[in-house]
């Protein structure tokens, strides 16, 4: 089992002990599973925190007319849960789905409370994890109603290269609030831009 990755992002938020290291590595289970598996389905109870070794995952709810809306998009070294499921231990108003093979690292909420009590000095790295969470969902809001599409999709691809290659069209296209009709307009302007540059580049 692969867990390198997850302690070194844990100790760049705060340095871990021998024996917190060593707790984590004792109770992470390493899981795997096939691209459109469902880790959580709506009305579920979140029971775990995910890390993702290798993969791509999404969440996505449904609107009141049945219209399918994705939240956020998580990748590779990203902490993957339902915040509001998990922390509550309410049922789950979102589904996440795996948009690739993934090979993921899980700990149970249980297991997760056992360690703020042992180690009381996790409680400050758990805080900036969920402070995180809650930065990124913040910054979606204000970047839906202050960014044009184009520039939503400019900082998308920023944000996750070759997304293109993992999700939809239609997926990517509700995730930055749009029509797939306006994201294909998007995507074709940006593709006129690039071939204006390279003719540019060429002449000089």
């Amino acid at each position: 089992m692969n867990v390198d990755l997850l302690i070194q992002t844990l100790n760049f938020i705060s340095p871990l002990s021998a024996a917190l290291d060593q707790r984590f590595r004792e109770t992470l289970r390493e899981e795997h599973w096939p691209r459109k598996h469902h880790l959580l389905r709506e009305g579920q109870k979140s029971q775990k925190i995910y890390f993702i070794n290798k993969g791509f995952a999404r969440a996505y709810y449904f609107t009141r007319e049945g219209r399918e809306c994705t939240s956020w998009f998580m990748g590779k070294g990203e902490l993957m849960i339902s915040v509001y499921s998990f922390y509550t231990q309410q049922s789950a108003a979102e589904n996440i789905e795996l948009l690739e093979d993934s090979e993921l690292l899980s700990m149970t909420w249980n297991q997760l409370q056992g360690i703020y009590a042992d180690f009381p000095e996790y409680n400050y790295t758990g805080r900036i994890v969920t402070e995180k969470y809650y930065q990124l969902s913040e910054e979606r809001s204000v970047l839906l109603r202050t960014l044009t599409a184009r520039e939503r999709y400019e900082r998308l691809l920023e944000t996750h290269p070759g997304i293109l290659q993992k999700a939809s069209l239609g997926q990517i296209a509700s995730y930055l609030g749009i029509s797939q009709e306006t994201l294909s307009r998007v995507r074709g302007n940006r593709g006129d831009l690039t071939n204006v540059k390279k003719t540019i580049n060429n002449q000089i």
